[in-house]
């Protein structure tokens, strides 16, 4: 079985403070930086441990110039942007994880909840359902019938993730302090559990069933500002807008994860 881990900074463990993810170059981001491999490699062992042949790694957190790659485990395969998409179309993925996911914004006590951008989505809506980046992670793999069974993060976003997918293995690393800060998992643990639940999630192959709203997708994008919309609707085809703050648009076919977005 091929296995495809996706990142994010915001849920990796050892990162409690929001300095760590904004200010880059700091000390604190470093750290960050060298957190989000440890974690990467933690499920990269865990999912051979699990019987994986292959496991592919993204980056994908920011413009995707995060990962230390001497740091990468030997045995991991990265995969950029376009690669990753392609190789979820292609049908040889046999299971999905991410690791160091969010909670979608407006969660309470989500360290550094947000949905895509924090600056300018307020509520991403699918078929009446709010709904954030692990949702659409789902929706897009589950679209090329691939399951989702493994998130390690915050217990807001493992929450969340249970929420949409049923019984997945999670990996709690850390609890949310209002949206700013956190309380860690002591680090090694983290990475225990990190490697446990990529482990064990590959025996749920065949019982999570991929993620699969009714289509077609209604899609509503509420955002902070009219004039957020106002640029929106200028730059983005095939979009309707609804009122001051918020479009929609109607998906009736998933080929890129773009298709979900706006």
């Amino acid at each position: 079985m091929n296995v495809l881990i996706m990142t994010d900074l915001e849920g990796i463990s050892g990162i409690d403070k929001i300095e760590m993810v904004l200010e880059i170059g700091s000390p604190g981001h470093k750290f960050a930086l060298e957190r989000l491999m440890l974690d990467v490699n933690a499920a990269v062992a865990g999912a051979f441990e699990g019987g994986a042949a292959n496991v592919y790694v993204v980056d994908g957190h920011n413009g995707a110039n995060n990962f230390i790659k001497e740091m990468l485990d030997s045995r991991a395969i990265q995969l950029d942007h376009e690669s990753w998409q392609e190789m979820i179309r292609s049908g040889k993925i046999g299971a999905y994880m991410e690791v160091g996911a969010h909670a979608m914004a407006g969660t309470i006590n989500g360290f550094l909840d947000h949905t895509q951008s924090s600056q300018r989505w307020y509520n991403y809506i699918v078929n009446g359902r709010r709904s954030g980046e692990i949702a659409q992670g789902a929706i897009f793999t589950g679209a090329f019938d691939v399951p989702f069974v493994m998130v390690s993060g915050d217990e807001a976003a493992c929450v969340e993730a249970k929420g949409f997918l049923g019984n997945i293995e999670c990996a709690v690393v850390k609890y949310g302090i209002g949206r700013n800060r956190a309380r860690l998992v002591d680090l090694d643990e983290a990475l225990e559990r990190i490697k446990t639940a990529a482990r064990d999630s590959l025996k749920l192959t065949g019982k999570i069933k991929p993620y699969k709203p009714l289509m077609p997708l209604e899609i509503r994008l509420e955002l902070y500002r009219t004039d957020m919309c106002d640029d929106l609707v200028k730059r983005c085809e095939n979009v309707e807008r609804i009122d001051a703050r918020t479009v929609r648009k109607i998906v009736h076919r998933i080929n890129s994860y773009g298709d979900i977005l706006f």
